[in-house]
């Protein structure tokens, strides 16, 4: 998975405020109960930014934008960055966070927010169902009910809260057949432009089988049909939510298994020199890392040393200094783990544990076969 989203977090150095905060507004907390609900939550974060000497112009940036994503339905949270008063980045969060947090550090704790991005698979989905007759005005109309055609792309899992556009149309029923081939071909365009790994079909099993009976050669291998319709899709979540979630959980997207085949043949040739907290900060060090791979449920316990540069990160303050910078302070391993990685153009893989564990839950995939004396350097000590 690329990190260029995490780009603007960058753009300028810290103190930055990190807020991770659970929004979602549903049953029993509903209407002006809810609001208030997320609120308080959001209050008794801002008192701890205060508590921790975080500046007030820089909260206020984050208070401008927390709760603000009252329109949007289901469970789900807030990723909020800012720094020196101005806001940094803000994302909706498909999950809501298992707490909420708030921190102020010189980098920013966007290791939470990258993996909620992950596996980031692109897809396209066609739905079919009935159409209400009083939403199409066709409820005294003589002939079969019109059809009700979404089409949507997007990236799992993030277009669960992206806003992703729904392409909708309405054909009557004994149009069906004959519209067919003209959907496909539209999906199939979709799917092209949006470089779709998986392309998702549903309706009745009738539209189904039309759809996958007609559809363009070059989607086949990418097909799968649900049972579902997408009929109770709500506004601003992604289309057939529940069975792409079905679907894709736990996969891993095409570039990101290449990685992992990539990792599995260097491993063979190097062992433990890739796996672990030591190596990963040796290999990046370099800057000769084209991926990061964690496993998702790691906790990074451990501090490094930093510097001002992303490859200026170390276990220890005379490692850091041997790399060259004149001042240097600790931080969290995952946010600079993550900071190199964005600085350095590599990518990150979020590896299910049943697939692979990683000795430490962290390991690295090189740009380039290491040398026989960088290999030994890069053992974990």
């Amino acid at each position: 998975m690329k990190l260029s989203f995490l780009s603007p977090l960058y753009a300028r150095p810290g103190p930055f405020a990190s807020v991770y905060l659970d929004t979602s507004r549903e049953a029993p907390r509903e209407g002006e109960e809810a609001d208030r609900s997320v609120e308080l939550r959001w209050q008794r974060l801002r008192a701890d930014l205060l508590e921790h000497g975080t500046d007030q112009a820089t909260i206020g940036a984050l208070g401008h934008v927390a709760g603000s994503d009252r329109a949007l339905p289901g469970p789900h949270g807030q990723a909020i960055f800012a720094a020196h008063g101005r806001l940094a980045l803000a994302e909706e969060l498909p999950e809501p966070p298992s707490h909420d947090t708030a921190r102020t550090d010189m980098l920013p704790d966007a290791m939470p927010l990258a993996l909620q991005h992950a596996p980031d698979i692109p897809y396209a989905a066609l739905a079919v169902h009935r159409a209400d007759p009083v939403e199409t005005g066709t409820r005294d109309l003589p002939g079969e009910p019109e059809l009700e055609v979404d089409l949507q792309v997007g990236r799992w899992p993030m277009s669960r809260v992206s806003g992703a556009v729904v392409s909708r149309r309405w054909l009557a029923g004994e149009n069906w057949d004959a519209e067919v081939g003209q959907l496909l071909d539209e999906l199939a365009k979709l799917a092209d432009d949006a470089a779709a790994e998986v392309v998702v079909l549903s309706g009745s099993a009738r539209m189904r089988s039309a759809l996958v009976r007609e559809v363009p050669a070059r989607l086949r291998d990418r097909i799968v049909t649900v049972a579902g319709d997408g009929h109770s899709a709500d506004s601003g979540r992604a289309l057939l939510e529940q069975e792409l979630e079905e679907l894709l959980h736990g996969c891993l997207s095409a570039r990101d298994r290449a990685h992992l085949a990539r990792f599995a043949e260097q491993r063979q040739r190097y062992g433990s020199a890739l796996e672990g907290l030591s190596s990963t900060v040796a290999v990046l060090q370099r800057g000769r890392a084209r991926a990061v791979l964690v496993n998702r449920e790691t906790h990074f316990a451990e501090r490094l040393w930093v510097g001002m540069a992303p490859t200026q990160l170390a276990l220890t303050e005379p490692e850091l200094r041997a790399l060259g910078p004149r001042t240097g302070w600790q931080e969290p391993a995952d946010a600079a783990l993550i900071r190199a990685a964005v600085g350095t153009g590599a990518e990150l893989v979020v590896v299910p544990e049943r697939e692979l564990v990683l000795r430490g839950g962290v390991g690295i995939l090189l740009r380039e076969e290491l040398p026989a004396r960088t290999t030994a350097d890069a053992h974990p000590r």
